[in-house]
């Protein structure tokens, strides 16, 4: 069964949408090993109203922290320490998709980073979005993961920027595995589309 890590550049780059879009396709199961912030509604439960399919599990989150901010810090002020031994993946025998936190190097205590969440047989599928200073955060965690051996595909997220996305692939030796477009808003029929559109290259994966 596949195991595939959902990372991205940044916050707020399509991380959960990405996430919904490979559960939707693999029917796969989803887990979120640390959600800080918007517990109400969180990223589980975003993705649990993104999918349509009936087989897919959203599992628990190891750690669910009340402040939206790194995690080592709102687990601070929860009065807790993450400890990267107790966040242990959901048994399943189904595909199973990780959603991270923010960036790679998102700190989940004084020593460990979203980063070392990744084990080294997931395939990781980095989401990239245009702006200001994307170029040399997509290439910096490109180099993170490269370092670590990992099987890497990179998603763009938004508008076409081709001088930004091109340089990114010129300077990579990992390849694009496609383009969630800028949408109005996503329901499950989006959901769906964008999944019917991927689900032969997840795949292959």
């Amino acid at each position: 069964m596949k195991r595939i890590f959902i990372t991205g550049i940044s916050t707020d780059v399509g991380k959960t949408i990405a996430a919904s879009i490979v559960v939707e396709a693999l029917k796969a199961d989803y887990w979120k090993p640390v959600q800080a912030g918007d517990l109400d509604f969180g990223d589980a439960k975003k993705v649990d109203s993104l999918i349509s399919n009936s087989t897919s599990v959203i599992h628990p989150c190891s750690y669910e922290l009340r402040t939206p901010m790194s995690p080592h810090a709102a687990a601070d002020l929860d009065g807790i320490k993450i400890d990267i031994d107790q966040i242990k993946e959901p048994v399943t025998s189904n595909h199973l998709v990780v959603e991270g936190a923010g960036g790679l190097l998102v700190p989940l205590n004084r020593q460990d980073t979203i980063l070392d969440l990744i084990q080294p047989d997931y395939k990781v599928i980095l989401v990239s979005r245009h702006y200001l200073g994307s170029i040399n955060h997509t290439l910096l965690s490109l180099l993170a993961l490269e370092q670590r051996g990992l099987e890497v595909s990179i998603l763009f997220s938004g508008d076409e920027h081709p001088s930004t996305e091109q340089i990114i692939l010129q300077k990579t030796n990992f390849p694009m595995f496609g383009r969630i477009g800028e949408e109005d808003s996503f329901d499950q029929e989006r959901i769906r589309h964008y999944a019917n559109q991927f689900r032969e290259k997840l795949e292959l994966l």
